[in-house]
């Protein structure tokens, strides 16, 4: 996964507590796997391990804590996105990475990066969209699970997909076994997906993704796209 010679992506990571997937890609930078640079982590919960781990990185961080917008008792959505689009926009990035950032964002959000706004999904999309997806997979029996990372839409979960990796599920598997057997594959699925776009292998074409010039119908998996 060792980058061409080319000018590095400028990441604005965006996590909501522990940050492992920011770490993962914070690792693959420091170690030239990746052709990026982090320029920023945003969280809306004030102090979250992540933010901790960032610091002690030299990562620049900030907080937009999400509870703080309130508008006649309820949060307030659009105040909440203005002030999280202002901190993204000041770090000037060219790729949002949504690692583990646990709020839906609203339609005007997401046209305003489209194109620049990726998110990774612990289940094997388009099944199983939406929260506690391993406890849904072993109460289905289903005997795969995995993980997804795609471009970031309107649609909850539902953007273009663009690489998968899968983990089987074994007998006696429970929700913290299944569970870190995907992180493991997180960790390593979403900084080459980051990779891609930093080669200019994978491109966003008018909500159409590209890969290597191809549109790309389908994800990548892991262990095809590890090798190509």
């Amino acid at each position: 996964m060792t980058p061409d010679a080319v000018t590095p992506l400028r990441l604005a990571v965006l996590i909501s507590g522990r940050g492992s997937n920011m770490l993962a890609i914070a690792r693959a930078c420091r170690e030239g796997h990746i052709a990026a640079d982090i320029v920023t982590v945003l969280s809306d919960v004030p102090g979250v391990a992540g933010l901790d781990a960032a610091r002690e990185l030299g990562l620049p961080v900030a907080c937009i804590e999400g509870a703080s917008f309130r508008a006649e008792g309820r949060f307030d959505k659009p105040a909440f996105e203005a002030a999280l689009c202002a901190a993204i926009d000041a770090s000037q990035p060219d790729l949002i990475v949504l690692a583990g950032f646990m709020r839906v964002l609203s339609p005007a959000f997401t046209a305003r990066y489209a194109g620049r706004l990726l998110n990774i999904h612990p289940s094997l999309l388009p099944a199983y969209k939406g929260l506690h997806t391993h406890e849904r997979v072993l109460e289905a029996g289903e005997h795969w699970h995995g993980v997804t990372v795609h471009y970031v839409t309107a649609e909850l979960d539902g953007g273009p997909l663009l690489g998968q990796a899968r983990v089987p599920v074994l007998p006696g598997d429970n929700v913290a076994s299944l569970s870190a057997r995907v992180q493991r594959q997180e960790h390593i699925l979403f900084p080459l997906v980051i990779d891609w776009i930093a080669r200019g292998r994978l491109r966003w074409n008018d909500g159409s993704p590209q890969f290597d010039g191809v549109t790309l119908t389908a994800p990548r998996h892991l262990e095809d796209a590890s090798a190509g």
